[in-house]
């Protein structure tokens, strides 16, 4: 075999016993031949794999590096942020959506009840805000309900009076495309007391809203449902795939002092309660009133509660509720929105 070297052969012999090219019965220089055009192939193919075990290699960075910078959760605006506006006739309820996208660039809204307390059964004025919504690329998420009396009422006729008083709630939500409204868990009497008839009006609203598709959530929103242990055991006592949570970063004072709402006499530890909620939660509140100078917020660490936001796997919506007033409203929501936009990639 002319062209095949002495260190070849040698390797050859080395190989024979184990290479995967040798044939048995065939005389030694055929197998030579054989051995030295199949290294040759399989040295190019290796190479070949190589090339391409790179390739991949170098996809799947660069997949994982813009994983990692893709935000896990969207941005809503709740409308809460512009109560003053509205409340002032600055602005109208019909207005906000395309607000929301025309002045802060976010595409999903919250609604509050109040800014149209008579509108839930009106469906011209339905379509006209649903019409605006779609005008402009918004999609609706949520109605936060209030008003309507205490589904946790300690007296029984009550109690059904106010499940009821949601059923409006829930068609508009599913007229206008929400997903969720938010209710209230408060009622009079013992933690204990409250509970039990917190969730018999919350299952019955739920049984309700689950005809149609529609989730039925609640927000520590003061009393006993500030507390986030008191809320979670509420939600497994319902136990209904579609009643959830919405923890809000700002509202566990269980108590406020005497005659100052604005001061909280107790208050429940918001990092310990917004972990208890999460594993309930259908959304998140991210409530601000204050920023520093670097523009974080003043009353809540965003790093730590952020992390425990995305370590309890939530991947949903998170609405910015700006409550301050040291800024514009209109300054605090674009604030709150880099704020999030800030934490929205934590590993």
């Amino acid at each position: 075999m002319v062209g095949i070297s002495f260190r070849f052969i040698a390797n050859a012999l080395q190989f024979r016993k184990t290479s995967l090219f040798f044939i048995p019965n065939k005389p030694f220089a055929l197998n030579l031949f054989y051995m030295h055009q199949n290294r040759r192939s399989f040295l190019r193919n290796l190479g070949f794999a190589a090339v391409a075990t790179t390739a991949a290699s170098s996809t799947m960075d660069a997949w994982a590096e813009t994983a990692a910078k893709k935000p896990f959760f969207e941005i809503s605006l709740a409308e809460w942020s512009l109560h003053r506006a509205l409340r002032s006739k600055k602005m109208t309820n019909l207005d906000f959506p395309v607000m929301a996208k025309k002045e802060f660039g976010i595409s999903i809204v919250e609604y509050v009840n109040q800014f149209f307390m008579d509108k839930a059964n009106d469906t011209a004025y339905l379509k006209e805000l649903l019409q605006r919504c779609k005008d402009n690329g918004v999609k609706n998420h949520l109605i936060m309900c209030d008003g309507e009396g205490n589904l946790g009422d300690k007296d029984a006729a009550k109690r059904k009076k106010a499940v009821e008083n949601h059923y409006k709630w829930v068609d508009a939500a599913k007229f206008l495309g929400c997903k969720t409204i938010r209710v209230n868990a408060a009622g009079e009497g013992t933690a204990e007391e409250v509970k039990k008839n917190a969730i018999e009006g919350l299952h019955q609203l739920s049984e309700f809203a689950a005809k149609t598709g529609i989730n039925v959530i609640v927000e520590n929103h003061g009393g006993y449902s500030s507390n986030g242990q008191w809320l979670s055991d509420v939600m497994k006592g319902v136990n209904l795939k579609n009643c959830g949570t919405l923890p809000d970063f700002g509202n566990f004072c269980m108590k406020h002092k005497a005659g100052n709402y604005f001061e909280c006499e107790e208050e429940y530890d918001r990092y310990k309660g917004t972990g208890e909620l999460m594993p309930f939660a259908k959304g998140v509140s991210a409530k601000v009133y204050n920023f520093d100078e670097k523009g974080d917020c003043v009353e809540t660490d965003y790093s730590r509660i952020m992390n425990i936001v995305k370590k309890s796997g939530f991947r949903g919506i998170v609405g910015i509720e700006y409550e301050g007033d040291k800024l514009s409203e209109e300054e605090g929501i674009r604030k709150s929105k880099v704020l999030l936009e800030k934490w929205s990639t934590l590993a």
